[in-house]
């Protein structure tokens, strides 16, 4: 899944952030490069199903491959990974419809990533795939100190788009064009919400794509129609985040302004 080659692979650390987050006990795995600090970070949401290998070998990927410290996030507590659809529509609806709860639980990991010393806090970011994407843009939303917002898939229904203004972060949105789940009506309306709150942001649709396309597990879900795996998305997103990230946390300010810095 890396496709790394050995000269660019670092030798990483990881260890496990316990937090509580909505009441709940939050497990969540953190990956450190080697070397001296401290290091930009992300915060990586993971999909709607939990805590994952996904999320999990993505944060150790960014550590390694990327030399930022990485927190793969919890979101149902005790690191659960759910795994029939039915139950994780019921448990991710109060978040889809509250702002207050789904930022009791992007809010705490923001906090728990910003307590490790090896984070440098002028250079923190959060990444998420599927309804991670969408927990990084609402934690965005709350107008934390972030640089960059980078969703995979990502759910573009924000429970406050009244807040938009209150957004720091520069955005890149990573889609398909064919995902069921997040249709040209939606990214229109996305579009339109943060043209009029002079956000910094980007969208790369990428056609033929369906959702969950970062995802090698997807056809394990049975649903071909809706979720599946394509590599060749997988690989251009990767490096378009990649990009993104390198070209903001070159600024001298780590990205922080980025409104400021809009053309």
């Amino acid at each position: 899944m890396n496709g790394l080659s050995p000269k660019d692979a670092r030798a990483i650390n990881v260890r496990t952030v316990d937090y509580v987050a909505d009441g709940l006990a939050m497990r969540g795995h953190l990956a450190i490069p080697a070397g001296a600090g401290p290091h930009p970070a992300l915060l990586v949401f993971p999909e709607g199903y939990g805590l994952s290998d996904q999320a999990i070998l993505r944060a150790e990927r960014i550590a390694s491959e990327m030399g930022y410290v990485a927190l793969a996030c919890d979101l149902h507590g005790e690191a659960r990974e759910l795994s029939g659809l039915e139950e994780v529509l019921e448990k991710l609806e109060p978040l889809q419809k509250s702002s207050a709860c789904v930022r009791e639980r992007v809010v705490p990991a923001y906090d728990a990533l910003l307590a490790q010393p090896e984070v440098d806090p002028a250079k923190v970011g959060a990444i998420g795939f599927c309804f991670g994407g969408t927990m990084a843009l609402e934690l965005a939303l709350t107008g934390r100190d972030i640089g960059a917002v980078v969703g995979f898939h990502s759910g573009l229904a924000l429970t406050a788009p009244q807040d938009a203004p209150n957004i720091k972060a520069a955005i890149l949105l990573l889609l398909g064009a064919d995902d069921p789940s997040i249709d040209a009506e939606q990214r229109l309306l996305f579009e339109q919400t943060m043209r009029q709150a002079e956000v910094r942001w980007e969208m790369h649709v990428y056609g033929g794509v369906r959702h969950s396309f970062t995802n090698p597990r997807a056809h394990e879900r049975g649903l071909p129609d809706w979720l599946r795996y394509d590599p060749i998305a997988d690989r251009r997103s990767w490096n378009a985040m990649r990009a993104f990230l390198d070209e903001l946390w070159a600024a001298p300010d780590g990205g922080t302004s980025v409104k400021t810095a809009m053309p």
